[in-house]
């Protein structure tokens, strides 16, 4: 069945939701076989009924700060522990950080697999009307987290996978028993940021994001108090960043249940009814979720790939492959950090769009999609001027004082970050797709950027570019494959967004 016809078929459902809930004030919600619905006569539940009335940019505004400046918190985790491991330890330090990154973001990949969709889920739901449904996915959430922190658990203490995970990090001798601490901490505590950062995500979705970000800010808070007191205070070293961080989740997780467990004016509670597992719901969640573990594990497999080909051409210059190493964990850091603020805007949308798409609010939806592309292009022009202008003072910052590693670290941040200014487009837009319940679409476009053009390029770029241009080595080559991905993966993107617009253009004038 068409997406017209399947959605001409629900818009009577949703009109009638609608029209329930324009009763009035003291209006009572009838009978629903599939859920209870929202009341507007809660104020819990105006919370979430206003995404379908107020004012779009209003909205956009209210959810982008506290969900930018949240994400900016979330990637400042990685960037606290090299700036105190670079200045405490040195650029061993950075090095180790450099082969635990990938591991680093799979965890957050499966937490956003996890939380993003059971969000995504959850924000259809209540736009429907299906209030009980929105709170089986948060419980579904809660469990799956769970399941995947135990498996995490596992693989981590496994001293054989850990040594194979080391060796796909490309961590060479000197690094390697840092690494490997800072790795297993990290998954001796995974089950606080699984549920500190994807249960989050519902928080801004019962439409209180300030709340959201404050969980985020606990947290953030912590691990520089602990970075503090366990790396610079009592030299601890590696394991006391891990630990810093580790005791940073648990501020967060233990904010973020506080909100659903205890509180009773809220549209959505965890409740142990709603915490057993139903296939078709977690299938739901986890294909929902998978665009969002696409971008997070993308990043990762690009780290791989990364790491290998620098200890491989980092080897052959004066550089050397473990500086290589430190170089690319700074290109590394303030390149997470660069796109957390866009991850930010994506986040944010995608409770508005959700809600607007699942109550058939089609021209909501288009609207909210064009305001949030704007915003983030305005942010990643605003952070491709400073990450060009500073590039010097950035690298100083993680602690890099060795003049020629300063000058190559400041040439890898200006190349890599050339088409940061449209970055913005292409991952609002393909988030766009996971909000409206188009996981596939979301899914293919993410690949574009992380996986289908730029590994490829990773290995291409090193033996075609000192061809073509001499003065250039194969370790030089590298930081070129990230913009001339991104370039490619912004085109594609531009082609899907024109077709979706070109739909919603005629599901606006056939229901209007």
């Amino acid at each position: 069945m068409s997406d017209e016809k399947k959605l001409d078929g629900e818009l009577k459902e949703g009109a009638a939701a609608r029209g329930e809930r324009e009763l009035g004030e003291n209006a009572q919600a009838v009978g629903d076989p599939r859920g209870e619905r929202l009341r507007a006569s809660s104020a819990g539940d105006d919370k979430v009924l206003r995404m379908g009335t107020a004012s779009i940019p209003r909205l956009i505004t209210e959810f982008a700060i506290p969900s930018v400046v949240g994400m900016l918190i979330n990637g400042s985790y990685a960037i606290i522990d090299s700036v105190f491991l670079g200045h405490a330890v040195g650029e061993i330090g950075l090095s180790a950080m450099t082969v635990a990154n990938p591991i680093m973001i799979v965890f957050m990949a499966i937490a956003m697999l996890i939380g993003n969709g059971g969000n995504a889920l959850a924000a259809l739901r209540l736009g429907e009307g299906k209030r009980e449904d929105a709170e089986r996915a948060l419980g579904n959430v809660v469990s799956l987290s769970l399941i995947a922190a135990v498996i995490v658990l596992i693989i981590g203490w496994n001293p054989a996978l850990v040594s194979w995970v080391l060796d796909l990090a490309s961590a060479t001798p000197e690094v390697r028993p840092f690494a490997q601490t800072f790795i297993q901490i990290l998954c001796a505590g995974f089950i606080l940021q699984c549920i500190g950062l994807g249960v989050n995500n519902f928080i801004r979705t019962c439409g209180a994001p300030n709340r959201a970000l404050g969980t985020m800010v606990i947290g953030l808070v912590g691990s520089v108090a602990f970075n503090a007191l366990f790396v610079l205070a009592l030299g601890w070293g590696v394991a006391g960043s891990a630990l810093a961080t580790v005791l940073g989740w648990a501020c967060s997780c233990l904010a973020v249940l506080q909100y659903f467990c205890l509180r009773s004016d809220v549209p959505m509670r965890l409740r142990l009814s709603a915490m057993r597992l139903s296939f078709p719901m977690d299938r739901t969640i986890l294909a929902f979720g998978l665009p969002s573990f696409c971008v997070q594990a993308g990043m990762a497999i690009v780290n791989f790939v990364i790491n290998f080909q620098l200890v491989r051409y980092g080897a052959a210059t004066p550089i050397g492959a473990d500086d290589a190493l430190a170089a690319i964990g700074v290109v590394q850091r303030i390149g997470q950090f660069s796109v957390m603020p866009l991850i930010g805007i994506a986040i944010a949308l995608q409770p508005l769009l959700g809600f607007n798409y699942g109550a058939h609010n089609v021209e909501r939806v288009r609207k909210t999609l064009w305001y949030g592309i704007g915003a983030a292009s305005s942010i990643s022009l605003l952070m491709f001027v400073i990450v060009e202008v500073f590039a010097v003072p950035i690298a100083h910052a993680f602690g890099i004082s060795h003049d020629g590693l300063v000058d190559f670290t400041a040439f890898a941040i200006r190349v890599q970050f050339l088409m940061l200014p449209f970055v913005g487009f292409q991952i609002v837009s393909s988030n766009y797709f996971q909000a409206t319940g188009q996981p596939a679409k979301s899914v293919f476009l993410t690949l574009t950027r992380q996986i289908l053009f730029l590994v490829p390029l990773l290995y291409l770029m090193p033996v075609v570019l000192p061809q073509l241009f001499p003065q250039f080595t194969g370790l030089d080559a590298l930081y070129f494959a990230a913009p001339v991905a991104d370039f490619l993966s912004i085109f594609t993107t531009a082609v899907f967004v024109a077709w979706e617009m070109a739909r919603l253009r005629r599901l606006s004038a056939m229901y209007a």
